[in-house]
């Protein structure tokens, strides 16, 4: 399994151990963000987007179950491992019972949370290409690149932003000030109007009607057209 193309999310305050499995996890080739507390692991979840998260629970801040249920919440395609010195099985039938998807003891073997990590990643990953063919448009995030059916859509990197906006939140409209944010931070001067250009381009480009105007307000992914095509 290529896992130069996951990304971790890291959580644990003990530094040592945070250190450790850092370095084995980076020498495996996984591109590692750690969190040194729940409140920095929930602020990095808002802004970024990873394959699979390993949470300690006992953490300053918010606890490491906080996070687990912000993740149930926001990003639910994340895979949990919860990595704990707890050990009772209240604990652990709570963390379950928040969709983590597996539950390991410490002290562990850096090899053991490895081999646990590779496991869950080939069972999601497997899961998520079934859904992406189900879907016949997907993200690849890591690469910027939207497919449809298997093809690669020639999208601007402007354009890829839109679609990768409105695809991940497809119950939200978003207005065009908040798409703006999206794609050029805070840097873009001009126009909102830019953003109805971006659409009309994603409508040709896209071989389904996915882009719905709501109109008054924005724009929003309407799922369904997926599924009707």
């Amino acid at each position: 399994m290529n896992t130069s193309t996951y990304k971790v999310l890291f959580l644990e305050d003990e530094p040592t151990i945070r250190e450790v499995l850092t370095e084995y996890m980076s020498i495996t080739g996984y591109q590692v963000t750690e969190a040194e507390s729940g409140d920095q692991a929930i602020s990095l979840l808002e802004q970024n987007s990873y394959d699979i998260a390993v949470l300690d629970i006992m953490v300053p801040g918010v606890d490491g179950f906080e996070v687990l249920t912000y993740m149930k919440e926001h990003c639910s395609d994340t895979a949990v491992i919860m990595l704990t010195a707890l050990e009772d099985e209240k604990t652990q039938v709570k963390a379950f019972n928040l969709y983590a998807d597996d539950y390991i003891i410490k002290p562990v073997s850096p090899i053991i949370l490895l081999k646990r990590m590779e496991t869950i990643l080939r069972r999601t990953h497997k899961k998520q290409t079934e859904e992406e063919t189900q879907a016949g448009l997907y993200l690849r995030e890591e690469a910027y690149c939207a497919f449809y059916q298997g093809e690669k859509l020639p999208l601007t990197l402007s354009e890829y932003l839109l679609l990768q906006t409105l695809f991940k939140e497809p119950n939200r409209v978003f207005t065009r000030e908040q798409l703006i944010l999206s794609i050029f931070n805070e840097d873009y001067i001009g126009n909102d109007r830019i953003i109805d250009a971006h659409v009309k381009n994603l409508r040709k480009k896209i071989p389904v009607s996915c882009i719905k105007t709501v109109i008054g307000v924005g724009y929003q992914f309407d799922k369904e057209a997926l599924s009707a095509k």
